[in-house]
């Protein structure tokens, strides 16, 4: 952890009033760690546009009951180069199934394979969230846990 630092900035009024609403309403104790948030959060997405070694989940909601969906799903699971470092599978009701991926890879990679996963035939929905593996982020013991 690196030394903490003071800092001023100027900002208007009316800005400043938004902004803590939305810290206050997110649960935020204070500016600082919704500052530090939110210098973070541009570095992570500086991470994704660099096509660096990233982590993220991809969750999709699927019908088991399409033809072949099964074998397709698997099969690009299979094939992905990347890693796959766990998969949850939920039964949703008689038909609908949800799936959540935790992978890693170059964020390129990532992106890609999410794609295919929800343009196959049978997926309802499907969404990739990217983060970070954290190597070069930093934090200190003012924190809040995520």
């Amino acid at each position: 952890m690196g030394d903490l630092v003071r800092f001023g900035i100027s900002i208007d009024g009316e800005l400043l009033g938004q902004f803590d609403q939305k810290i206050e309403n997110k649960g935020y104790t204070n500016r600082s760690e919704a500052i530090r948030d939110l210098i973070r959060d541009n570095l992570v997405e500086e991470e994704w546009a660099s096509n660096d070694e990233t982590v993220g989940t991809i969750t999709i909601v699927y019908d088991h009951h399409t033809r072949e969906l099964s074998e397709n799903l698997t099969h690009l699971q299979h094939s992905f180069n990347g890693k796959i470092m766990s998969v949850l599978h939920v039964h949703l009701d008689h038909h609908n199934c949800l799936e959540v991926l935790v992978v890693q890879g170059k964020s390129a990679l990532l992106k890609n394979f999410a794609d295919r996963l929800v343009g196959t035939r049978g997926v309802k929905h499907g969404k990739l969230t990217m983060t970070t593996t954290g190597a070069r982020l930093t934090s200190d013991g003012d924190a809040h846990s995520h």
